[in-house]
């Protein structure tokens, strides 16, 4: 069965985004159930380099990038899961960015299976709580509505490159 999580804050600048699709140690309400990751819940997942898409609202044709294509870079560090994506020149990708640039989309989530013995769960009064320790990640996905809040996102510019055209270069080239 495939799970799906939401969370945090995204940013984007020029045609690449960058931030964390998960929080460790960070606490989602689920309802019946609160859930936290643990740090090490992706490693054996990256690990074997299976691809991994990136999608917007975990929509499977709203694709933005791959791992196998080289388009979505995943590590996890001592924070959480960090992403970098580089956008597509398509309808979602020009979307996304701007609605990531105004603010109207700054979470992330993620879609995953737990591996065997990849979770604990552990009932703390009334509340019963999910740790997180290990999942086969299948996806992550940019999103207005995260379930875990400190999730990430933003938008990386690059320089503006200015060209200088050399109108008679060109006009000698047609000629």
């Amino acid at each position: 069965m495939l799970e799906i999580r939401s969370q945090g804050t995204l940013t984007a600048k020029g045609k690449t985004l960058s931030g964390y699709a998960a929080v460790f140690n960070s606490e989602a309400n689920l309802g019946d159930f609160q859930e936290l990751i643990r740090p090490g819940a992706f490693a054996k997942s990256l690990a074997t380099g299976s691809n991994v898409r990136a999608l917007y609202h975990h929509q499977g044709d709203a694709l933005l990038g791959t791992t196998k294509g080289n388009t979505l870079q995943l590590r996890e560090d001592s924070h959480g899961l960090a992403f970098t994506l580089s956008l597509p020149d398509t309808t979602h990708g020009r979307d996304l960015a701007i609605l990531v640039d105004r603010g109207d989309v700054s979470g992330c989530s993620f879609g995953f299976r737990v591996a065997p013995g990849g979770d604990r769960w552990e009932q703390r009064g009334a509340q019963l709580v999910r740790e997180l320790l290990a999942v086969d990640l299948m996806e992550v996905t940019l999103t207005a509505d995260p379930a875990y809040q400190d999730t990430t996102v933003a938008m990386r510019s690059r320089p503006h490159q200015q060209t200088h055209v050399d109108l008679n270069a060109l006009w000698l080239q047609t000629a």
